[in-house]
């Protein structure tokens, strides 16, 4: 274990690690060897530079890849796919950054991170009241 920016915990699965299974985790999870399996975690996880994921479904809050990733990935937050990495499957997430030179193959959604909001569940009072607030008198 190390540690990563402003003091949150790494996990490192070193680079001689090979492992199958399931993982799940609450702080950041950096991949440096090979995994195969299913991800559901509420951190973030970096796929290291060499280091290859083959999963059937990835949850995570943020994903980092320098490495190779295959599979369904869900992410709340983002995905930043860095310059020389793969990422082959269908991708949802609120952000996302690919650099020159990623290979992607699928499909991407973009989540909304604003609620919907349904006006006609609000009184008119309560509308009205709004809009003065953020106009001025109506």
């Amino acid at each position: 274990m190390k540690q990563g920016k402003k003091g949150t915990k790494v996990i490192v699965l070193g680079n001689t690690v090979s492992m199958d299974g399931f993982l799940r985790f609450k702080d950041t999870l950096c991949i440096q060897g090979k995994f195969k399996g299913t991800i559901e975690a509420t951190g973030a996880l970096v796929v290291d530079k060499g280091a290859m994921v083959d999963a059937d479904h990835i949850s995570v809050t943020t994903l980092t890849v320098y490495g190779a990733v295959s599979g369904q990935v869900r992410a709340v937050d983002k995905i930043d796919l860095l310059s020389g990495s793969q990422l082959r499957g269908d991708i949802s997430a609120s952000r996302l950054r690919i650099a020159d030179g990623v290979l992607f193959e699928g499909q991407c959604s973009m989540t909304g991170t604003e609620r919907e909001v349904e006006i006609f569940s609000r009184s008119t009072a309560e509308i009205r009241s709004n809009l003065q607030r953020s106009y001025g008198k109506i």
